[in-house]
């Protein structure tokens, strides 16, 4: 993840809509940026955005149409599948599990928490009940 990114309000905006299970917002706070993240150069940014919209709609429609196909979270994994297993900061693999856990049992929260960098990362990733 490119700092531009992550100083982008857009970004911090859905990482906070994210983070409130608030999964709607997060989608859209996101587009616009996944929008600008064109070209070969920026392509790992596209698909890590890509998938970030992924996995916050299939948290939304799970929870707000009782979806239970999940496949907006198998789309993502075609995305995440591209990336390394921390981007940016951010446990994928992690936040992946926090999604599948949460999609799973009422009441689950996933949490994007983002190493600073020159910062040790999180031990690991938080599920907020």
């Amino acid at each position: 993840m490119t700092t531009a990114l992550m100083l982008d309000a857009a970004w911090q905006e859905g990482v906070a809509h994210f983070n409130a299970g608030r999964w709607w917002e997060a989608h859209e706070s996101w587009e616009d940026p996944w929008m600008r993240a064109r070209g070969e150069a920026r392509g790992d940014e596209r698909a890590f955005l890509q998938a970030l919209i992924l996995l916050a709609a299939a948290l939304h429609k799970r929870w707000h149409h009782g979806s239970l196909s999940h496949r907006n979270l198998f789309k993502a994994d075609a995305y995440l599948a591209r990336l390394p297993g921390v981007y940016g900061g951010l446990d994928l693999g992690g936040l992946r599990a926090q999604v599948w856990a949460a999609l799973n049992e009422p009441g689950l929260s996933p949490q994007i928490v983002v190493a600073v960098p020159g910062e040790h990362a999180p031990a690991e990733s938080t599920l907020a009940e």
